[in-house]
């Protein structure tokens, strides 16, 4: 894929607006410009700190990120984005910055297909009421208690709650940020979503047969927004999760990097230094607690304070000898997460329906594993957003789960089964889509197919890794702390997780504990 930088820089630069420290600048370096990583160079510059953001590859976003191939603005992982609305982690940074996203509402968020039935996750809480009680009957009283959870879990994200605490500070501010409300949902710490479904059916907790379209509609919603299934879902996490389309889902003008794009513009506007093409090859700790930073292409930079928008593994192999044990050993005990397969297409718009709704979500056999092209997520570009495509045409992006390692296994040891299975893979997204776009394979002037390996080559991520750590247990959740004193992450790796909502929470937090 030829990935070409999207977003250019404006020629005039406003006058310089950020307010000062009056003691000593602190020094930051800023790994990676993702959308974490630009909102915490952001929030930091912001509030009078010098920040530097270097970035390995040709254009800003990461998972979030859009690339151009031939007149179309693919978006290479993520393709909708909440947090928008009042009170919500986008709309609080935007009051911090004074900007404005280029977002618009989706509604319906997108339509799920289970064999001979089709499932619209509405935005408007009256439309997805109705909707339910038709679609899954005799569901209400679980949905009633995954709203009330839902509303819990929103209330504590929307005040300062440092979790997983990691300081006598972070407890102090959990306590203070507790309500009554809060505590009736302590007996749903330790409980998974299948339980609070479960629970809602029968006295003896049993999951009944006839509602076989839940369990398969709540496991394929999970896997997208919580990286793994009902029945290891955390209950608080899950019910927010479940509760995204209503919170409200956006198009992005010009592809989802745009978001990384704006930020982008603010950062340099300010006064920020953003270095494309330096991919940061060691990070050096020092006794005085400072940090040396070298790049691939000869770049060093001293920082006071370094942000790491990493995952855990990409955080260790820059610090080598230097990482803590304790990392080390608990990233040798640590499953790779999920992958992704996907399919970046180029539509004729003419030969697509009218009527046909820009997401979706396929699952092709409730009896098989989710995942693997048994289930695809399929976005088409805003038809209102003529960036996106070359006239008369669309961006389509489509993935499904897929685990890491026999992509690789095939690629070092076997390379024409890569491509065949590959080539396999197209095919079975291909038919699990046009379940939701009929005639799509006739429209299709573009495919191009992306594995876990194509995916570490242009995002940079170990192993080509997405979508963060399943939310199975809060007590198992990362924090931002590395263990090295004035060394952080942010990103999808730390709690809350995936999703450009969940990762300007993490970054926000960082931002907090830094200043």
């Amino acid at each position: 894929m030829n990935h070409v930088y999207c977003w250019r820089r404006r020629t005039q630069r406003p006058k310089l607006t950020v307010k000062r420290l009056a003691k000593k600048e602190k020094r930051v370096v800023v790994i990676g410009a993702g959308v974490g990583g630009l909102t915490a160079a952001s929030l930091l510059l912001k509030a009078g700190f010098s920040v530097t953001v270097l970035e390995a590859h040709v254009y800003a976003g990461g998972s979030a990120g859009t690339f151009f191939h031939k007149g179309y603005r693919f978006d290479a992982g993520a393709t909708l984005a909440g947090g928008f609305s009042p009170g919500g982690p986008h709309a609080k940074v935007a009051e911090i910055l004074d900007l404005t996203w280029p977002v618009r509402p989706a509604d319906p968020a997108w339509v799920v297909h289970l064999p001979g039935k089709q499932i619209v996750q509405w935005a408007d809480q009256a439309r997805w009421e109705a909707e339910r009680q038709e679609k899954l009957p005799g569901t209400e009283k679980f949905w009633h208690t995954q709203e009330k959870l839902a509303a819990i879990s929103w209330d504590i994200s929307a005040r300062p709650f440092p979790w997983p605490p990691q300081s006598t500070g972070d407890l102090w501010t959990l306590a203070r940020a507790l309500r009554p409300a809060t505590i009736t949902a302590a007996p749903y710490l330790t409980r998974t979503i299948e339980n609070v479904a479960r629970s809602s059916f029968s006295a003896n907790g049993k999951f009944p047969g006839k509602y076989a379209n839940l369990h398969t509609f709540l496991d394929a919603q999970l896997l997208i927004s919580a990286q793994t299934t009902a029945d290891k879902a955390n209950a608080l996490y899950g019910s927010a999760a479940l509760d995204l389309p209503r919170r409200g889902v956006n198009h992005v003008r010009g592809g989802i990097g745009n978001l990384a794009g704006t930020l982008t513009n603010w950062f340099r506007d300010n006064g920020g230094e953003l270095h494309f093409r330096q991919q940061v090859e060691s990070l050096v700790p020092r006794a005085d607690g400072t940090a040396l930073v070298r790049t691939n292409k000869g770049m060093e930079l001293q920082a006071d304070i370094v942000i790491a928008n990493l995952t855990p593994w990409g955080l260790t192999k820059i610090l080598g000898e230097s990482a803590p044990a304790s990392l080390q050993r608990k990233l040798q005990e640590t499953l790779p997460t999920w992958g992704a397969f996907t399919l970046y297409l180029g539509l004729e718009d003419k030969a697509l329906s009218k009527e046909i709704a820009d997401h979706h979500q396929v699952v092709v056999d409730p009896g098989r594993p989710l995942g693997e092209g048994n289930s695809v997520f399929i976005s088409l570009s805003d038809v209102q957003d003529d960036s996106r495509a070359p006239e008369g045409r669309r961006a389509a992006t489509l993935s499904t789960h897929t685990a890491i390692p026999p992509w690789w296994q095939l690629k070092e040891n076997d390379y024409p089964a890569y491509e065949a299975r590959r080539a396999e893979y197209v095919e079975r997204m291909l038919a699990a889509a046009e379940r939701a776009v009929p005639g799509l394979r006739r429209a299709m002037r573009l495919c191009l197919p992306g594995t876990p390996v194509t995916f570490e080559r242009f995002t940079r991520r170990p192993m080509g890794m997405v979508g963060g750590f399943a939310q199975e247990s809060l007590f198992a959740a990362r924090g931002p702390a590395t263990g090295i004193p004035n060394i952080w992450l942010v990103g999808d790796s730390i709690f809350p997780g995936q999703s450009t909502a969940g990762v300007t929470v993490g970054a926000m937090r960082v931002v907090k504990e830094i200043t």
